[in-house]
């Protein structure tokens, strides 16, 4: 048992130094871990809250009052403390790690109610806030790539014909996101922000049928591509069938109108 806790201790140790240290990652890799722990710790929480098999669990934080203090508010409060942290200790001392840590642990706590921002309701349980699951891949996805160093661009000042040259990157990059998220390929423009051939795939994708750009370039303007859209994004497709059974599993079951 001791070396097997010894070999353990050992990767952990090279992980640490050789993929993080020495390229200056390990505070982002903190976020994303404090993220990734705090959102399953209280999706899980949350969930056990509902299951009448668990009922010890504790419940939510209800005033007498019949104020509900959700979770993203504690999420905030952390972030605003961390922040804090961060810029006062300028990276010199562990209290930085310590911050972006906390800071990921607020991340987590909030984004598992980002369907709460958008709708301005309690909509926990509700088709709407599966919202909530698809931010949460979303976060990670961008929290994973800028840990492993990829930059969406570079802006080189080195000559005129340099600094011109990033500019005209840096607005295709962005005029292939920009479309991505009018055409719903949301994941599409997520990556293709920091791989830009990512996102110029999704560019010239066909567009979900009732995202914006199908509401204004198809529909009636142009039926067939309407009809192929609707076929080509069909609501029983693998992949839909395969998103909705991870966000039942990730987020639990709609049934519920009410945050426990």
């Amino acid at each position: 048992m001791e070396t097997v806790a010894a070999s353990l201790g050992s990767v952990i140790g090279d992980f640490w130094h050789n993929q993080l240290v020495d390229h200056d990652r390990e505070a982002v890799f903190l976020v994303l871990l404090g993220f990734l722990l705090s959102f399953s710790f209280i999706r899980l929480s949350t969930r056990l809250m509902r299951s009448p098999k668990v009922p010890w669990w504790p419940g939510s934080i209800v005033s007498e009052s019949g104020v509900h203090l959700h979770h993203l508010v504690f999420g905030i409060v952390a972030m605003m403390v961390a922040g804090v942290i961060g810029f006062a200790d300028h990276g010199q001392t562990d209290w930085f790690l310590v911050a972006a840590a906390a800071f990921g642990i607020g991340i987590g706590l909030t984004i598992d109610e980002f369907a709460l921002w958008v709708h301005l309701e309690d909509v926990y349980w509700a088709e709407e806030g599966r919202r909530s699951i698809d931010a949460t891949v979303i976060t990670a996805v961008s929290l994973a790539l800028i840990m492993f160093g990829v930059r969406p661009f570079e802006i080189l000042s080195d000559s005129p014909e340099a600094l011109l040259g990033s500019l005209i990157a840096i607005v295709m990059v962005l005029v292939g996101v920009v479309v991505c998220v009018l055409k719903d390929r949301f994941l599409h423009a997520l990556v293709g922000f920091f791989v830009w051939p990512i996102g110029l795939y999704g560019a010239i994708r066909l567009g979900k049928p009732n995202s914006r750009w199908a509401k204004k370039r198809y529909g009636q303007r142009n039926p067939k591509k309407q009809a192929r859209s609707e076929r080509r994004f069909r609501p029983d497709r693998r992949t839909e069938r395969f998103k909705e059974w991870f966000r039942d599993a990730v987020g639990g079951g709609i049934g519920q109108d009410r945050h426990p």
